[in-house]
């Protein structure tokens, strides 16, 4: 694979024997994010869990401190008041089944979490195969089918990320922007390690953080050492 002059760079300032303390980590990671754009920062953590077994799903939702520098586009199902309220929150898309409609017919996807109340998941369930794989069908686990849409928006808004296991038993997640800086991106990476370890499943045996890894987008991983997160 071909690594840009950047990327060797940023390469040499990371030993690839050594598992960093997490502050270090985080530190390493907004000095290797060379490029030209802001970068993403992201966690990605390996379980000692099989998802493949109900009981050792590992699922969760929890608002960063700092929020993820990005601009959450939020799209709620919901009618009458509900709909009222979701508007009032500052929610970007509101509808009813005219939404799905567009889904289908349109491929329509501008935006980024999709919130429902209970009395909705009726309506939208058709477009279970189209948001599921997209990570974006709404989810009692994450907060996201509720009553309260107004405070399920603003927590979008503010910064809320979910949490799942994937086929490989590794949880990828962003904690933020390069120019966050390394104190307020450990302040969101403590929040998420907390939000995963508090979640581990009673099923869950032996070593639980197999392996931690936080990188930008265009830069390499590097490794924390799992031993410090509990």
């Amino acid at each position: 694979m071909f690594k840009g002059k950047k990327y060797v760079e940023s390469a040499k300032l990371i030993d690839k024997s050594v598992a960093y303390d997490p502050a270090d980590a985080v530190k390493l990671v907004c000095d290797t994010s060379k490029a030209k754009f802001d970068e993403t920062i992201e966690l990605h953590v390996r379980l000692g869990v099989d998802s493949r077994h109900a009981d050792q799903q590992v699922r969760g939702a929890v608002v960063l401190p700092h929020g993820t520098g990005k601009t959450v586009r939020t799209l709620v199902f919901a009618k009458g008041d509900r709909a009222k309220e979701a508007e009032a929150a500052g929610a970007d898309y509101v509808g009813e089944a005219d939404l799905v409609e567009k889904i289908q017919k349109e491929n329509w996807f501008e935006f980024d979490v999709v919130i429902a109340t209970p009395d909705m998941m009726g309506t939208i369930g058709r477009l279970g195969k189209v948001l599921g794989p997209k990570g974006l069908m709404p989810n009692p686990k994450a907060g996201t089918v509720t009553m309260d849409v107004a405070k399920a928006v603003q927590e979008a808004k503010a910064g809320k990320i979910e949490y799942r296991l994937d086929k490989t038993n590794i949880i990828h997640c962003p904690i933020g922007k390069a120019s966050f800086g390394s104190e307020k991106l450990m302040d969101n990476f403590n929040t998420l390690m907390g939000a995963i370890i508090k979640a581990k499943p009673a099923a869950a045996k032996g070593q639980y953080i197999k392996s931690c890894v936080v990188a930008s987008t265009m830069g390499p991983g590097i490794k924390v050492n799992a031993a410090k997160l509990g």
